[in-house]
């Protein structure tokens, strides 16, 4: 088994970038959710309410980000100038955050349709992770693995088939079958090792195709999961990590089950 694909989002609930090397830090892929667009209070404003935000292209660049949006002029957000302290709030979790061009502002708000803000994570995150540690603006871990085998048996299911995009996940590997992930509790790529945390759960954001924006409209492939994938959890796709150590990751390096969660 293999890591096969690599994906970093800097900006939370937009267009994610396939990349061929990335850090691994106890935080995230390095530069992964550490955006956010936000209301003026600072609550989160994600592709689940607006699915056209993925359509919202990043491009990395020393010292920020590159936004692109169709028929509009790129904008960068430069991290030097988000110096601002700003409240934030991603689900239940209330923290401090950086803010800081009005242009940029602007810019979002015009494809939000309200008015809303760029936020900043910062050179050092305020918000709390179990252990000590911290988070960025993902959902609630640092990390989403898939298993391609599982993709492959949704796909089996479907009328149209979906990609991996459709599930923003960090890191996908080659597993042996469907589902295996369910199994494991620690596993290591390259040279660093990573403890499951639980499932995945999933929501009405699988519906939306990545590159368009638009909805299913037979809300797939989340019916077909909630079919066939409703665990103790809820509906699951995927597994939740965090990164034991620090390390490099590249396309090509293997991966290995140090732990299983059951004895068979």
């Amino acid at each position: 088994m293999q890591l096969i694909s690599l994906f970093v989002h800097p900006l939370k609930s937009t267009r994610g970038i396939a990349t061929t090397r990335a850090y691994a830090g106890k935080l995230g892929l390095l530069h992964d959710r550490e955006w956010l667009i936000a209301s003026p209070d600072g609550k989160q404003i994600t592709a689940r309410t607006h699915p056209h935000l993925l359509r919202l292209k990043v491009e990395l660049l020393p010292g920020g980000i590159l936004l692109h949006y169709p028929d509009k002029s790129p904008i960068f957000a430069m991290t030097a100038v988000y110096t601002q302290a700003h409240p934030a709030q991603v689900w239940k979790d209330s923290f401090a955050a950086c803010h800081g061009d009005a242009r940029v502002d602007a810019w979002l708000s015009d494809i939000v349709g309200a008015d809303c803000r760029l936020l900043w994570l910062g050179a050092e995150s305020q918000r709390p992770y179990p252990d000590s540690n911290k988070m960025s603006f993902a959902d609630g871990h640092p990390y989403l693995l898939v298993n391609q085998a599982s993709l492959d048996a949704l796909n089996r299911e479907l009328h149209q088939p979906v990609s991996l995009r459709h599930f923003r996940p960090n890191l996908v590997v080659d597993g042996d079958y469907p589902w295996v992930e369910d199994e494991w509790q620690r596993i290591r790529i390259g040279e660093v090792e990573f403890e499951i945390t639980g499932p995945c759960t999933r929501c009405v954001l699988t519906t939306v195709d990545p590159q368009s924006g638009e909805k299913d409209p037979g809300g797939e492939p989340l019916q077909t999961l909630v079919r066939t994938r409703r665990l103790d959890e809820g509906v699951c796709f995927g597994v939740n990590l965090r990164a034991c150590n620090e390390g490099i990751l590249t396309l090509g390096d293997p991966a290995e089950i140090v732990s299983e969660r059951y004895s068979f």
